[in-house]
């Protein structure tokens, strides 16, 4: 049995989540920059503040510590497992989620390249940059599609308290609560359902 207050303060979570993300958002591009199509604009005086910080290729190249330069292909070597994982997770999508009707994940909502904007770093950082934007961008992707296929086909909560669960966990049913499973399984798949 779902207990109607732990249900409405998740509600009330989720609506304080989203009002704070969105007031950050609103003053950081307010104060700092403005987001026009997939471009980002900072105003004059940010931009020539931003040049004047930045750090040229030899001097980040001396300054920078060297346990980074070392380890830099180990890091980069993680491309390959990435792409792949990449490759294996959009193609389950593209075939299963249609076959369940589930809504499919956009990849442009978790991949966001907008770091190249910024003009205090160097090509090197920015490069960095984008390698984690889309390395952090790809496993919370892949997070998303795994959530939406565990809404599917196991919408409950494990015994055991666990870190780090996506934010439909949440709305999982208790472990144990066995009353009506298949009905409240038919109604989490439900609400996966793709928008016409």
């Amino acid at each position: 049995m779902e207990n109607p207050r732990i249900r409405q303060l998740l509600d009330q979570m989720a609506v304080i989540e989203n009002e704070l993300r969105e007031a950050v958002h609103v003053q950081e591009s307010r104060v700092f920059f403005q987001i026009k199509g997939k471009r980002v604009e900072f105003e004059q005086s940010i931009r020539l503040a931003h040049r004047r910080l930045k750090t040229g290729f030899f001097r980040w190249l001396v300054t920078n510590r060297p346990q980074n330069l070392i380890t830099g292909p180990v890091i980069y070597g993680l491309i390959v497992p990435l792409l792949l994982v990449d490759l294996c997770i959009s193609f389950y999508q593209a075939v299963c989620f249609p076959i369940y009707r589930i809504e499919k994940v956009r990849r442009a909502d978790y991949i966001v390249f907008d770091r190249q904007h910024l003009e205090y770093l160097n090509f090197i950082e920015k490069f960095h940059c984008t390698y984690c934007a889309y390395g952090t961008g790809m496993i919370a992707y892949i997070g998303e599609i795994v959530a939406r296929t565990e809404q599917y086909f196991c919408p409950i909560k494990h015994a055991r308290r666990m870190l780090g669960t996506h934010a439909r966990y949440a709305n999982f049913l208790a472990y144990g609560a066995a009353e009506d499973y298949e009905a409240k399984l038919e109604e989490f798949r439900q609400s996966l359902a793709e928008k016409r």
